[in-house]
C-alpha cells in the first residue's frame, strides 16, 4: 500500500475517540469529515475515516466506491468489521460483492460475512443459510487474501449456533471434494475448528 505514514491503529483509535465524543451530536459533520479523510488516499486516514464514520449515514454508492478504492487488507478488513456490518445495506453488499473478480472487493465480502455471523445476532439463520451457496462458489479463489476469507466466514457461520454448526460441516465436506487446492485446504481448516464443537 502507498500514501503510507506508518502510525499505528492503536494510535489512531487514541486520536479516534475524543474526536468521535466531540462529533456524538455532529454526525452529519463526522460523516463529511470521515468523506475528506477517505479521499485523502493516505493508508492511515482511511483507518481513520473508518473509525469517525457513522454506519445510518452510510450510503450504497458510498460503500461501492470506499471497497473499490481498497488497496490493503488491513483497511478491508476494518471496513467490513469495523463499519459495513453495522449499516442496513451489509447482507446485500456481502452477496454483490461476493461474486466481484477484484481481490479486495471480494476479501471484503466474505469478511463481512464472518463479521455478521459473529456480531450481528438480530439476523435469522436463513441469511446465513445463502451465504453458505457463496461460501462453496467461490472456494476455488486461489488468492489467498480471498481463500483465508472464505474459510473464516465458513467457520464463523458454523459457530452461531447448532444447526449452523451441521449445515457448515456439510457444506465444509462439499468444498473438500472439490478438485481445487484452495477448496481442499478451505475445508480442511474449517472441519479441524467446527467438527470438535460437535454435541
Amino acid at each position: 500500500s502507498q500514501n503510507t505514514l506508518g502510525i499505528s491503529v492503536t494510535t489512531l483509535r487514541k486520536v479516534a475517540s475524543p474526536i468521535r465524543k466531540e462529533l456524538r451530536q455532529a454526525q452529519e459533520m463526522a460523516h463529511a469529515l470521515a468523506a475528506e479523510l477517505w479521499a485523502s488516499g493516505i493508508h492511515e486516514a482511511k483507518q481513520l475515516a473508518v473509525m469517525l464514520e457513522v454506519p445510518s449515514l452510510v450510503i450504497r454508492w458510498q460503500m461501492d466506491a470506499w471497497t473499490a478504492d481498497v488497496d490493503s487488507w488491513d483497511v478491508c478488513d476494518a471496513l467490513a468489521m469495523d463499519l459495513w456490518d453495522r449499516t442496513p445495506y451489509a447482507v446485500e453488499k456481502a452477496v454483490e460483492w461476493s461474486a466481484r473478480d477484484e481481490e479486495f472487493v471480494k476479501r471484503c465480502a466474505f469478511a463481512m460475512m464472518a463479521s455478521l455471523a459473529f456480531k450481528r445476532h438480530d439476523l435469522p439463520d436463513e441469511a446465513y443459510e445463502s451465504f453458505f451457496v457463496l461460501i462453496k462458489e467461490q472456494a476455488t479463489d486461489e488468492r489467498n487474501f480471498v481463500k483465508k476469507a472464505v474459510n473464516w466466514a465458513l467457520r464463523q457461520i458454523g459457530k452461531r449456533n447448532e444447526r449452523l454448526l451441521a449445515r457448515a460441516i456439510e457444506i465444509a465436506r462439499e468444498i473438500e471434494s472439490m478438485d481445487s487446492r484452495s477448496a481442499r485446504w478451505i475445508a480442511k481448516d474449517a472441519l479441524r475448528e467446527l467438527l470438535p464443537k460437535l454435541p
